[in-house]
């Protein structure tokens, strides 16, 4: 069981999730937490933060559980590290374009549920989606969080939220290319490159390597205070270099 499935049980539990029980932490969840928020007299930001977390372990008579794990039959999970549109987007992972004239209908499904004059003209996965699949996660998981303008636009995402001087798990990076731009979420780093995952990377959703040199600006949504855990140092066996983008 992931944090995600446990939280909206557990808001079910609670009298305060009526939707699917599937453990994708979209509106619905974040609209129920929100609402159990305010019933227990917590701030109401939608975000399982560890006072909502030990809220929603008590059973409705008031039985108390452990503050510092999830207890499950055989294992604890504990609150997660990474921030909740980092865990939408891990889930994502494999999502790849269609070859050929077809398209992959859960991306242009994201441009749908974006709506506006995205949903009118994206209509094809060959074009660069890397902004759409940013912009999905956080509009997803982050509803009252204002995204560009253009989300399309990689570069657009230079100005999202706010400038990060030292960037930690989730944060927003944007890259210069030829031709363009990508954007992507922190993952870690080593000595010469950055270790991204985003969408359209070899025309999928992976982690990949990115030179350092090519970084324009690292963001953080205005609707999240940073946790300040600073930089992961990682090795790079495993994750290949980015060699498309485009």
């Amino acid at each position: 069981m992931t944090f995600d499935q446990w939280v909206i049980i557990r808001l079910r539990a609670h009298g305060f999730y009526a939707g699917v029980v599937d453990g994708v932490p979209g509106r619905e969840m974040i609209e129920g937490l929100k609402r159990f928020q305010a019933a227990e007299g917590l701030k109401s930001t939608g975000l399982a933060d560890e006072a909502t977390v030990n809220a929603l372990r008590r059973d409705k008579d008031g039985g108390g559980r452990s503050a510092s794990v999830i207890a499950m039959p055989g294992k604890s999970i504990p609150i997660p590290a990474e921030p909740i549109w980092m865990r939408e987007a891990r889930r994502l992972m494999g999502i790849a374009e269609v070859p050929g004239p077809q398209s992959n209908p859960v991306i242009i499904g994201w441009a749908k549920a974006l709506g506006g004059w995205v949903a009118s003209w994206y209509k094809n996965d060959d074009t660069a989606w890397c902004g759409l699949f940013v912009a999905n996660v956080i509009a997803t998981t982050l509803p009252s969080e204002a995204l560009p303008a253009n989300p399309l636009g990689a570069l657009n995402w230079s100005k999202f939220g706010r400038e990060l001087k030292i960037p930690e798990p989730g944060a927003i990076l944007t890259f210069v290319r030829p031709g363009g731009g990508h954007v992507g979420l922190y993952v870690g780093e080593d000595a010469t490159h950055l270790h991204v995952l985003g969408g359209n990377q070899n025309n999928s959703v992976t982690i990949t390597r990115i030179e350092r040199g090519r970084l324009q600006a690292v963001r953080w949504p205005k609707t999240v205070e940073p946790t300040m855990r600073g930089r992961v140092v990682l090795t790079t066996a495993g994750v290949p270099v980015s060699s498309n983008e485009a």
